[in-house]
């Protein structure tokens, strides 16, 4: 590949045969892995970005494969066949180059016309001598993520966060306020439109796409809208049955009836007591586990208490 331009595939860890959808998977994953705000190699990133704005766009990436750079300005036009007659030449006008008649016959075949589709002459004939102000066209900036941690709390009700992102090309780091929707899952995404990476030409800025990832509660887990928790309770309660209180996540508690006879491993369900669904209406229900506990240790109490109880016991447990 002619050039000193880096291996964009090799950097991004893909085949050169590799689709679209395969060369952003795997930026997405290496961004990930390498943002400074991960703890990743701010250098390594900005190699990362560099690679996929080059393959990430199919017109870009093919000029890459052709002539081993992505920038229309820098690719050496010349050579190749004169359809006039006689050798070949180059067409040059005011300075520029425009590579041979093959290279611009070529352009005009695939629609782009006789000069790609990247360059305005501002009116000016490229034929009559008129002025040449050739520009490429506006691009947007590449999409930027984070993740953002939030309390298991902040998550269930909602809350505003500050995120700190360091952008490529912009020599201070941008802080932005964040909306954390009330029943944020973790991995659910929220999109910040024009906070990402710098547009080209005059391009619109990207997005900064905030991942949140949810703070492990004492007792509460979350599955989707549903908040789950472990009830203990003892032999005795499973037993012979009982009531217990069982915090909700919303900071009160409501009284549970446990059954007698109630197995470990029971789900009882209160509907409604779950978190918000961050799309459409209503709410989870909170899904209550119990854990029946076996005492490590007995009192004199507890232990004639049992030996009785399995003195008075005539269930065959094991068939076997």
């Amino acid at each position: 590949m002619p050039g000193s331009t880096p291996d964009y595939y090799k950097t991004l860890g893909v085949p050169r045969n590799a689709t679209q959808d395969e060369i952003k998977k795997a930026f997405r994953k290496l961004a990930r892995k390498n943002h400074p705000d991960a703890g990743g190699d701010e250098e390594k990133f900005k190699e990362i970005n560099e690679a996929y704005e080059v393959l990430g766009d199919e017109k870009k990436r093919k000029l890459y494969d052709q002539y081993g750079t992505g920038d229309a300005s820098k690719i050496p036009f010349g050579g190749g066949g004169n359809p006039f007659g006689g050798g070949g030449f180059t067409v040059n006008m005011n300075g520029a180059d425009f590579g041979s008649w093959q290279d611009i016959l070529e352009s005009i075949r695939r629609g782009d016309g006789a000069f790609g589709s990247n360059w305005d002459f501002g009116g000016g004939s490229p034929f009559g001598g008129g002025p040449f102000g050739g520009q490429p066209r506006p691009r947007k900036g590449s999409d930027m993520n984070v993740t953002l941690t939030v309390s298991f709390d902040e998550a269930f009700r909602g809350c505003t966060k500050r995120v700190t992102v360091r952008v490529p090309g912009m020599s201070e780091p941008e802080t932005i306020s964040c909306k954390i929707p009330a029943g944020a899952v973790d991995g659910g995404r929220v999109r910040a439109k024009g906070r990402g990476g710098l547009g080209e030409n005059g391009g619109p800025r990207g997005d900064l796409l905030i991942t949140t990832k949810i703070a492990p509660h004492p007792y509460f887990k979350r599955d989707g809208a549903d908040v789950l928790i472990d009830v203990p309770v003892s032999i005795a309660e499973a037993s012979l049955g009982a009531r217990v209180d069982v915090p909700t996540p919303d900071g009160k508690k409501v009284r549970m009836k446990i059954p007698a006879g109630t197995q470990d491993g029971a789900t009882m369900k209160v509907r409604g007591a779950g978190a918000p669904h961050v799309k459409g209406a209503g709410t989870g229900d909170l899904l209550a586990k119990v854990r029946v506990r076996v005492p490590k240790e007995l009192n004199d109490e507890q232990r004639a208490a049992l030996e009785a109880f399995q003195a008075a016991s005539h269930d065959e447990l094991r068939s076997w």
